[in-house]
């Protein structure tokens, strides 16, 4: 049964990182002293290093242990053995060009449909979704395919932004861009807002957090999800 947390951000408005969801892994851990990180995404172009240490000492504070799967000689038997997995924020499209590369894309996928307590957050968030096409990030790196885990039945648009009122210009909005993407896709895609998570227990997701997320299917207009309430789609 899957058992995912999908989350916006790993960092809250002026909150320190990962605090506005330390009860929330408190429990989704709970049965797991080391968590492996996957680092790929790189923040800011911070060395695999650099970002493992960050989540670790996020994690010291609630007795976890955390080892980035680049330390591993062999990677997909690291995502097999892992009682608890983390993927960062940060690029998308280096992060998916690196599951790839690493060959491990598919490994990952299946043991989070077999249960392997599972954190997202941002890019690591996107990685979810059935593709990687409603991303934010640039295209700095070219991935081989723009297809994801797949392990829940929408993409994500991770801190996802309403328009500001009275703004003269601010570009495409989020909104704007998930329309044009439905001129050529079906899949539905779920805007998260910041400070908000998905709780996937099987094929139940339930919003969490203090906002409502926004919902785009293709043909319909655009609705809003009321947190602790079910996402469903048609």
């Amino acid at each position: 049964m899957k058992n995912l947390i999908v989350a916006s951000t790993s960092t809250c408005y002026n909150g320190s990182y990962l605090d506005y969801l330390t009860e929330t892994l408190k429990e989704h851990f709970s049965e797991t002293e080391e968590i492996l990180f996957i680092p790929y995404a790189r923040p800011s172009g911070i060395t695999h290093d650099q970002y493992t240490q960050k989540v670790a000492d996020y994690f010291s504070k609630l007795n976890k242990t955390v080892r980035g799967i680049h330390t591993f000689d062999n990677a997909e038997k690291a995502i097999k053995n892992a009682k608890g997995i983390f993927t960062g924020g940060g690029n998308t499209f280096l992060l998916i060009s690196e599951l790839f590369k690493n060959n491990i894309m598919a490994p990952l996928r299946e043991v989070l449909l077999n249960g392997t307590p599972y954190l997202g957050t941002s890019a690591g968030s996107n990685l979810c979704g059935i593709t990687m096409q409603n991303t934010n990030d640039m295209p700095i790196v070219y991935p081989s395919s723009f297809k994801t885990l797949g392990v829940i039945p929408c993409n994500i648009n991770a801190h996802y932004l309403d328009p500001i009122a009275d703004t003269k210009h601010m570009g495409e909005t989020r909104e704007t861009r998930i329309k044009e993407f439905h001129t050529q896709n079906t899949i539905p895609v779920l805007g998260l807002r910041e400070g908000s998570w998905i709780e996937v227990k099987g094929d139940t997701m339930v919003l969490k957090g203090e906002l409502t997320a926004r919902i785009f299917e293709q043909g319909k207009d655009a609705y809003e999800v009321q947190t602790e309430n079910q996402i469903l789609f048609d």
